[in-house]
């Protein structure tokens, strides 16, 4: 099993007291849902937690950088953080986390509900 794999194996056992959690396949990792909600990726076997402008002070007061790729010769960024390194071992850590990302997934699909209402 791949270790990006092995890390959505983990997350999904570890957030089953809050939902389920399911994963599909993208760019060469995974996106995660807990009913039906983006909450992280796992991508570059590593995971990364949904952030938004709510939250990012929290993940900017624990060192955790935002995720970036590079595309056509430039840096390019995506609104999530790499999990602290307690995360990897701790249910706990990764529950409290993943709640921000929670959060921010949330927040995020009540946006695109209210701006799908205006375009109608």
């Amino acid at each position: 099993m791949s270790r990006s794999a092995q890390i959505v194996e983990w997350v999904a056992e570890c957030m089953d007291p809050v939902g389920t959690v399911t994963s599909r396949r993208m760019m060469g990792g995974h996106t995660l849902y807990c009913n039906g909600t983006v909450f992280a990726i796992v991508a570059m076997d590593q995971l990364w937690f949904k952030g938004d402008k709510d939250n990012d002070a929290q993940w900017d007061a624990a060192g955790c950088e935002k995720f970036s790729y590079e595309r056509d010769g430039r840096t390019a960024t995506m609104n999530y953080r790499l999990a602290p390194e307690d995360c990897y071992d701790d249910p706990d850590e990764v529950r409290r986390w993943a709640d921000l990302g929670l959060a921010a997934g949330l927040r995020g699909a009540a946006k695109t509900k209210r701006k799908t209402k205006k375009d109608s």
